[in-house]
Parts: structure tokens; C-alpha cells; sequence
């Protein structure tokens, strides 16, 4: 679909602002849910940019840094495919595709993101230079500089893809062969399957298997909605939570949980 000069604006806007949230973490415009959601709000293609991020959310829940190493670049991710998936014209059939694009484009948005680190090196010692002098207000230039840097590592990009025509997207999706599609679907329909694992590899503790289970069986059910499921998980949390307590009372402060002990003694 062809986009305004208004939406092309705004969803620079948005990509701008994901960049910068990049390394703020202050307002999470730069999870995949927010920015695509936005993305779709600007563009009129709300239902399916929220699937979109909705899945990219749940692999990116997976996706830290740790040490030195850098995790993929979520808001690069999330942004482009977006796009992508809005200029296809595809809606909700063109959900698949798009995150198994997003991958690759998380991926090489580590290569940006080591440019604009490797240029905020020479600012750092420009802005111990100002701290040197006093000269306070260099200093916070220098900081709005860098964070605009982020900003513009999202944002041109961003802006790239907004000057393909729709056209040429749309027909380069559609000249995909059907086995290229079908693999790509599956392909990213076992990426989501990763970042699943991902999650439950950090969250899994003996106590909470029994709940992974009984989400896995419910949401076989078809007939439930997304608010149905919510409220089971809502229940089945209270429940949890009193049981706990009950718990404690009975033996003391030790739940069987470090992680809970030490929470307990603070």
C-alpha cells in the first residue's frame, strides 16, 4: 500500500524514538509489541502489526546482553519488518514472512549498532575534555549528540525502506514461490518455537512447571481468547501467590526458593 507523506513522518517519528530507547530503556518504544503496534496505528494496519509484535516480542524476550556480547537489535527488527509487512499489502497473511525477514535484519543490526558505539567512543573523551574545563553544557550536548546517534541508526534505515515503492515490495513478495513461502513460514514459525524455549530456559524452575504445563494444554483449546487465557493466568497466579503465604506461615520464612528467601528478607 502506498503510504502519506503524514504516516511516512510518523513512523520515522517512531523509529527515531526506538533507537533511542535502545539505550534509555525509559518508555520501551523500542520492544517489537510498542513499535510495531505504533507502526500499525500510523498506518492504518493496526490488527496485523500487533500480531507481528506480538510475536517478535516473545522471541525477543529471549535476547540479552551479556558480557561483551551484544543481543540482536530488536528495534531494527521490529521497525523494518513492519514496514515491510505494511507496504506488502499482505495483512495477516504476510505475518510470517515478515518475521522470518526480521531475523536476518535483527542480525544485521548489530553492524549499525558497533558503528554508532565505535563513534561514541571519541564523544566520551570529548565530554571528559568539557568535565575537565567545567563546561557543563557542552557535556549535555555531547550526550544528546550520542543519543540522537541511536536515534538516527533506527531512523535511516527506516527511511530507506519507506522510499522503495510499494510496488516493488509487493511484487517481490508476490513472485516468492509457494515452497520459498511455506519454508519461510515454517522457518519462522520455529524461530517463535526458539525464543519460546528461550524464555521458559530462563524462567524454568521446578515450581512453575506444573503452570507451563497447564498453559501448554490450555491453549490447545481453540474456543479460548486471548482474554480467556489471560484470566486464567491472573487466577491461577492468585492462587499461586496464596497458597505461598499459607505455605510460609505454616514453616517458617523458607518457601524452598532462594530466589524467594532472599526476597522474603528484604
Amino acid at each position: 500500500m502506498d503510504l502519506s507523506i503524514i504516516a511516512m513522518v510518523l513512523i520515522i517519528a517512531v523509529a527515531f524514538l526506538a533507537g533511542i530507547e535502545g539505550v534509555l530503556d525509559q518508555f520501551q518504544f523500542h520492544q517489537p509489541l510498542v513499535a510495531c503496534t505504533l507502526i500499525g496505528l500510523v498506518t492504518g494496519n493496526l490488527e496485523s502489526c500487533i500480531i507481528l509484535g506480538g510475536t517478535l516480542q516473545m522471541i525477543a524476550l529471549g535476547w540479552a546482553n551479556i558480557g561483551a556480547a551484544i543481543a540482536p537489535d530488536a528495534a531494527l527488527a521490529s521497525v523494518a519488518s513492519a514496514i515491510i509487512l505494511v507496504l506488502g499489502g499482505q495483512g495477516t497473511a504476510g505475518v510470517s514472512t515478515a518475521i522470518a525477514v526480521a531475523i536476518p535484519l535483527a542480525v544485521a543490526g548489530l553492524f549499525l549498532t558497533m558503528i554508532v558505539r565505535t563513534l561514541a567512543v571519541p564523544i566520551v573523551h570529548m565530554m571528559d575534555t568539557a568535565a575537565a574545563e567545567g563546561n557543563i553544557v557542552k557535556i549535555e550536548f555531547l550526550q544528546i549528540f550520542a543519543i540522537c546517534l541511536q536515534g538516527l541508526r533506527i531512523a535511516i534505515p527506516a527511511a530507506a525502506l519507506l522510499f522503495i515503492p510499494a510496488e516493488i515490495v509487493q511484487a517481490g513478495l508476490n513472485s516468492m514461490p509457494e515452497w520459498l513461502t511455506a519454508g519461510m513460514a515454517i522457518g519462522g514459525g520455529m524461530v517463535v518455537a526458539v525464543g519460546y524455549a528461550m524464555v521458559i530456559n530462563m524462567m524454568a524452575t521446578r515450581e512453575v512447571w506444573p503452570f507451563f504445563i497447564i498453559g501448554f494444554v490450555v491453549a490447545a483449546i481453540s474456543q479460548l481468547t486471548l482474554i480467556a487465557l489471560g484470566a486464567l493466568g491472573f487466577a491461577l497466579a492468585l492462587i499461586y501467590l496464596n497458597l505461598s503465604e499459607r505455605g510460609g506461615s505454616s514453616n517458617g520464612s523458607n518457601m524452598g526458593d532462594p530466589l524467594d528467601d532472599i526476597l522474603n528478607d528484604y
